[in-house]
Formats: C-alpha cells, structure tokens, sequence
C-alpha cells in the first residue's frame, strides 16, 4: 500500500448521516471489522485495547465487592434449556445449535451460550448445600452467540464479550441489595470511566429480561439522541432456583430455595462511547479507557532525528514510566500534518508537538482533543500538565455528554407534543404512565417509543398525574426514548 493510499480518507459528517458515520469511523479507526460470517465482527488491536482497559477498570470494582471470577462452558445441553421454559421462550429465536461433533451426531442438541443462567444454575445446585454456603459471588468473563437478525459492530453482532454476573443469595432481600447495588457500580463506572451520562432504573415487566423477578438497567443517550441500554442487573427471585433445585438447609434446619441475581455489560460499551463523544472528525476517547492516552508528534523539520528524535523519546520514556499509555510517531513517510489528522480521527485525547525551535526553548506544545486547545509548557512542568490536562479531558467530555442529555431531556404529558418530540427531536422524554402492558405496547406501536427505565425515585405526587396515552391514574414517571 503506498502513501497516497494510506493518505486519511474522508469520513461522512455525523450530522449528514449518522449510522454512516459510526460505521465508516469503526473501520477507518480499525476499532473493528466485518468477518467473512453473516453478523459477526473482528475486534482489531486498537478496538480491543478499549475492551482491555474497561475490563481492567470494572473487574477492579467487581473484586472490590467480593466477587470472584469464574469460568462455565461455552455449551449448554437443550434439556436445560427446555427446564426452564420461559427463559428458552425468551431465547429460542436467537440460540445456535450444535447437532454434530466430528463425525458424530450429537445424542442432545447442544445450545451455543447465549446466556448462563441454565449451566451456572446446575452447578449451583451441586455446590450449595448449607446457609454456611452463601452467598456465592461468582462472575465471569466470556463470549455469547445470539443468531441476530440485525446487526451492527459492537452494539448488536451474533458473537460479542461481556462479563456476566451470578450470585445467590440466603433471602430476597439479600438479592434484591446485590441487584441495586451492581446497578448503582455500573452507574458510577460508566460515568466515572466512559464519560457517558446514564438514567438508571427499573425495566417493565414487557421489558425486564425472561425469568427474572425485576431488571434494573443503565440507558445513555447517544449523539443521535437514541438511547442505548448500556448495562443490566437482574433480580431473579427463586424461579431459576426451582427449575435447578438449588436448596439449602437454613439457620432452623428447614430446606429453601436460593434468591439469585445475574448481570452483566458488554462491548456494546465501546460502541456507546464512539456514538456518545465522537464528532465530525472522529473519535474522542475519554482518557481513563482511551488505547493510548497520549501521542508525541516530532515535527520533522531540518536534522531533525538528531535533534527533536532524542528529546522526544525521552519524553516518551518519562511519560510511561509515570503510567500513561504513549506512543511516539516518529515515521517518516508521513508529514507532521497528516499525523495530527490521523491521530484526532483515532481519539488519542492529548497531541505532544516537538520542533526544532521547542527543542531550543525547552518547551513542547500539548493539543487537546476534546477542544483543540494548544498549550505551550515548558519540559520541566511537561510531565504534571500532562496528567493534569488528561484529567481536565475526562471530566470535560462527561460535563460535555451530560449537557447534552439534559438539553435533549423533555417533559410532557401531551400525547400530540410527544408524539411530535419524538419524530422531530428524539432525545428522552419524561412523562406519566399508568403501568398497564397495552398503553405501553399502544405507544411502541404509535411512536416507536419505548418505556427505558421507571425511575427508582418517584414523585410524592404522582396520584395527582395521569396517563400520557390512556389519560388513567397515572402509576410511574417513566423515561421514553427511541433506542438502538
């Protein structure tokens, strides 16, 4: 390939056409590319390396409140499945089956996981035999198959990573407190971590995920102003429980069944952070998750590989050593100017710029991604602004995000204004619903609205509201929004 070739290649401007631009970003960053199967994507380095950094951060967090990391099979016998009839009811038309090992024909369908609840729940059946057991605190780390009819990179392919989480516990009031609170860690690192403003609350029961008691979730809103479900936590009850007989004898020697919990995020999050910060010119990583947080351009004028070279490895050098992900540009077939282009269409959140003349003043210009701003510092103070700079980025991106999901964030009771926000506007909608399945489906059909998330705190008021669409007794203050 030569340099014309490799020469930055303009990219559809997200106003123009958003899905457009998400998909030609992803490919020209080479977060992630298509595979030769109907669906599915290939995760390349870069793309990955985000993957990395969020697993890095989260399973920090999972570790902190107890959990331990574990491993299931891929494999999940039909009769499982076929135990629990709501929950395959839930997953049948997206489940891979496995008919053939070798050259033998399988004696039992074999289902490609979709999720783990069926194989996690035998086993628990096996292991808990004592309130002395509990709770068990297990997660894992894994790859799901779900035959996906529409898909796009990241946010919905047939084969995606996520951690998934599984606990069981001695009541339902244990349960219920491991539920909120794997909702509110996934709330504080989405926002701590990716930059991205989230509502959290409760799914409806049209909504909530098969077999589960209640789901709890996490909704952004991306740059579109769609929303994206970007984390679920799932009170289980005891239904799993009694398709597997997972008992356990209690403190008064009487036989229970346990009170579990699942949950879990996926790389969908690498994809709400590229619709969520992203612009015309590419990516905008938060530093926290960014593959590289820092990219040294060495302006390469005159002698300048035995002048600027030496002093910006050395930077370099000094820079990791202080932790930070940095990488040194130093090609030659490129000018300085294409490198600046190429690494703000990739997202590094923070350009060092070294020439000739910054060499004789002892300085280097720093170059914000998040707002163009160039900062000229000297080299003895180079080191603490750029930790200092990377800090201000990502708590300027969130306030950014934030913004913005409270300036798209309506509030009406007007069916006609609703109906009108979200054809012309899109963005959250607050407003009253009467809690029945037909209003909310009513709607869906109308709109294509749906019902993200009951807010967990609600008005004092709300017997003095009514319906958005059936003009009832209102029952919830409910968020709407058009969602991926």
């Amino acid at each position: 390939m030569n340099k014309e070739e490799r020469l930055v290649k303009q990219i559809t401007p997200k106003s123009e056409d958003f899905s457009r631009w998400y998909i030609e970003l992803i490919r020209r960053a080479e977060l992630a590319d298509y595979a030769p199967l109907k669906g599915m994507m290939v995760i390349r380095p870069y793309g990955y390396a985000i993957w990395e950094n969020i697993q890095r951060l989260l399973d920090r967090r999972i570790k902190a409140t107890g959990h331990q990391n574990a491993y299931f099979p891929l494999f999940i016998p039909e009769s499982f499945l076929q135990k629990e009839t709501e929950h395959l009811k839930g997953f049948s038309p997206e489940v891979a089956w496995v008919t053939q090992g070798g050259q033998e024909e399988l004696e039992e369908r074999l289902a490609v996981r979709p999720t783990s609840e069926a194989i996690i729940g035998y086993m628990y059946a096996k292991w808990i035999k004592s309130w002395r057991d509990l709770p068990v605190l297990i997660n894992q780390w894994a790859n799901i198959v779900r035959w996906e009819k529409v898909t796009r990179p990241f946010l919905r392919t047939t084969e995606f990573l996520w951690q998934e989480g599984h606990t069981a516990h001695e009541t339902r009031e244990e349960a219920e407190e491991e539920t909120r609170m794997i909702l509110e860690m996934y709330r504080e690192f989405v926002e701590t971590e990716l930059a991205v403003p989230v509502i959290a609350g409760r799914k409806t029961e049209r909504e909530k995920f098969a077999g589960a008691l209640e789901t709890y979730s996490i909704e952004g809103l991306m740059a579109d102003g769609r929303a994206l479900q970007m984390g679920t936590s799932h009170h289980l009850g005891q239904h799993f429980s009694r398709v597997f007989n997972i008992r356990f004898e209690d403190r008064q020697q009487q036989l229970q069944y346990v009170w579990q919990t699942s949950w879990g995020v996926s790389t969908r999050l690498i994809g709400a952070v590229v619709m969520c910060h992203g612009d015309d010119s590419g990516l905008k990583f938060p530093p926290q998750i960014a593959p590289l947080q820092v990219i040294i351009v060495p302006i390469s004028l005159g002698n300048w590989q035995e002048t600027v070279l030496p002093l910006a490895k050395e930077l370099r050098m000094k820079l990791q050593e202080q932790g930070f992900r940095v990488h040194l540009d130093a090609r030659e077939e490129y000018t300085p100017g294409w490198k600046f282009s190429e690494w703000e269409m990739r997202g590094v959140p923070l350009r060092l710029e070294i020439g000739p003349r910054d060499v004789k003043q002892r300085q280097i210009v720093l170059v914000r991604r998040d707002t163009r701003e160039k900062i000229t510092v000297s080299l003895e103070e180079s080191r603490a602004r750029v930790s200092e700079i990377l800090d201000d980025i990502q708590k300027n991106l969130f306030h950014l995000a934030l913004r913005f999901q409270q300036e798209n964030t309506y509030e009406t009771n007007d069916y006609r204004e609703f109906q009108e926000i979200i054809e012309q506007k899109r963005g959250f909608i607050k407003s009253y619903w009467c809690g029945r399945t037909s209003c909310e489906e009513k709607i869906k059909e109308e709109t294509q609205a749906t019902i993200r998330v009951i807010p967990l705190e609600q008005p004092e008021d709300i017997k003095n509201h009514r319906c958005l669409h059936c003009g009832q007794p209102a029952k919830w203050l409910v968020y709407f929004a058009k969602a991926y």
